[in-house]
């Protein structure tokens, strides 16, 4: 039962986020602003449920990814909310840090308890792994190379969680990679590449 609940929790949230990402590349100012800083937000408050289902089936480095994004979602929020144009180097080097310590510490520890990249759901987990810190990383900085992130992203997570029998999880991962592809369109057919 539990397992279902932090299914539902995970993916509520986290299906929100991409959602009001999504709808956001298709509306102006400053609809577009509030819709992109709420997504930013919301994505926090499922990153328990997400961590706890991640470690519980010992997949390190997503929970590692997951625990140390926090950061990263409060930088893409601060960066909205000044409209890009604030940048911040102390809070831009502790993202940073918090990021790479969280990842090296997910990547150790998984290739210690396994003995090295020796299992599908590992290279799984490393493809969640690209997809989530360079998507969010683009995304941050209002790139449209996010959202190609953000579907290697989902297609790798929905297919972990196939292969770990959390298809609550699974289908809102493909459901996400839909509005994931929604706002990549939408990014390329309403604004010229931002650099």
């Amino acid at each position: 039962m539990m397992d279902l609940l932090l299914q539902i929790w995970g993916g509520l949230f986290y299906l929100a986020n991409k959602i009001l990402f999504a709808v956001a590349e298709g509306r102006r100012e400053p609809t577009k602003k509030q819709l992109r800083l709420s997504g930013w937000i919301i994505y926090i408050f499922g990153v328990p449920a997400w961590v706890m289902v991640l470690a519980g089936e010992h997949n390190w480095i997503a929970a590692s990814i997951q625990a140390g994004c926090v950061p990263s979602m409060l930088l893409g929020a601060y960066n909205t909310y000044h409209d890009h144009k604030k940048i911040h180097k102390l809070f831009n080097k502790i993202v940073t840090l918090c990021t790479y310590t969280s990842l090296a510490f997910g990547v150790s520890y998984s290739i210690h308890q396994y003995g090295g990249i020796t299992s599908i759901s590992q290279i799984l987990e490393v493809g969640i792994m690209l997809g989530f810190l360079l998507g969010s990383y683009y995304m941050a900085k209002n790139h449209r190379a996010g959202w190609l992130l953000f579907a290697l992203m989902n297609l790798s997570m929905a297919a972990l969680m196939l292969l770990q029998a959390k298809p609550i999880l699974m289908g809102q991962q493909l459901v996400s990679l839909g509005f994931v592809i929604y706002g990549f369109i939408q990014s390329r057919s309403l604004k010229p590449q931002q650099s």
